[in-house]
């Protein structure tokens, strides 16, 4: 079992961004501490929901502050980057780490960021699968061209090459782990086609991963991947956290705190097009989470996530540790997590 967190730096209600992003690098540094196995990093624009607007850039200086931890972006969205700029920081950080970057990417949602960054709503309805080849070519060839319809342009040479790493596993080893959020039945095909493992969001419960899950591996089969690469596939579970000692502790902190920054995050975002949206209740939404994931004593959070982990066959997870808006508690979360939980996974 591997467990991990997830990271939005969200903005609580009352209190700023400089606040949000403290407690982002805060809780990596408790969590490298605690003996957890990874970070998972968001990417948000022009919204307090979460104040990371590059996750790569916070992933540089995360791995820079720790030493074993594996640091991930979940994800950096493909239609706001060149999908090139973005490779060639991703082998940035895949070497200056010895390794301990993985890259999640995803198509975000319809949001005016496609009007800002200039992708439009081409690059997210049409867009991403071009865009993610590029990517994976970036990463695993010493030169590409851009032949596609959005991105055309002659050889060049791949500088510097993500495959040749100094330390760690040697010279010739792969590039940085890549990783596809998936949504829908399109998105799990797309991932599977290039046998990359999936992100699934903390909306989802066990039976609908467990399904995502089994057609992943149906379509990477159909697709030729032999069969030690489709049982192989690490997948990512997201999830919340929130460990406390009375069972119902937990579940009261997150109805109290989760709702508001809920309600001031979803309603900022914007569409590109004017689409009409509909807004999660945000209690229930809380509720429902509490309900799905590892929130209450340890013996239960760990029960939780066992249980994930035989219905899906799921064995790592992003949990989000930030749910109490608080940076105290969130350490003293993350401290529980790796105290408390992680011994009765063993």
């Amino acid at each position: 079992m591997r467990i991990g967190t997830f990271v939005l730096a969200a903005q609580f209600p009352g209190q700023g961004p400089g606040e949000a992003l403290h407690r982002a690098v805060r809780s990596t540094e408790a969590a490298e501490e605690s003996g957890l196995d990874s970070v998972w990093l968001a990417e948000h624009h022009f919204v307090p929901y979460g104040v990371c607007p590059s996750a790569t850039t916070l992933a540089a200086l995360l791995l820079g502050r720790t030493r074993r931890i594996r640091v991930g972006t979940a994800v950096s969205v493909l239609p706001n980057h060149h999908p090139v700029a973005l490779a060639e920081q991703a082998a940035l950080l895949h070497l200056t780490s010895g390794g301990r970057f993985s890259l999640g990417v995803g198509r975000g949602g319809p949001w005016v960021d496609l009007e800002v960054f200039g992708g439009g709503l081409d690059a997210y309805e049409n867009g991403f699968p071009e865009a993610l080849d590029l990517v994976l070519d970036w990463l695993r060839e010493p030169r590409v061209a851009g032949r596609g319809e959005r991105f055309g342009f002659r050889e060049v040479a791949v500088v510097p090459r993500a495959d040749e790493l100094l330390e760690g596993p040697g010279p010739g080893a792969p590039g940085p782990e890549t990783v596809v959020a998936c949504t829908s039945p399109k998105s799990v095909r797309l991932a599977a086609a290039r046998a990359l493992p999936m992100l699934l969001g903390m909306h989802c419960g066990d039976e609908e991963k467990a399904e995502m899950v089994a057609l992943w591996r149906k379509a990477a089969r159909e697709a030729g991947h032999p069969p030690e690469v489709v049982e192989g596939a690490a997948h990512v579970s997201a999830g919340v956290a929130q460990i406390a000692d009375g069972a119902g502790d937990a579940t009261e902190l997150l109805v109290k705190t989760m709702p508001g920054w809920l309600r001031q995050g979803l309603d900022a975002h914007v569409t590109v097009d004017g689409r009409h949206r509909v807004m999660r209740d945000p209690v229930a939404y809380t509720e429902l989470l509490c309900g799905l994931h590892p929130v209450g004593t340890p013996r239960l959070a760990a029960d939780r996530l066992a249980a994930t982990a035989e219905r899906t066959g799921i064995t790592r997870f992003a949990l989000l540790v930030e749910g109490s808006g608080d940076l105290a508690a969130t350490e003293e979360n993350v401290r529980r997590l790796g105290a408390d939980v992680l011994p009765l996974l063993t």
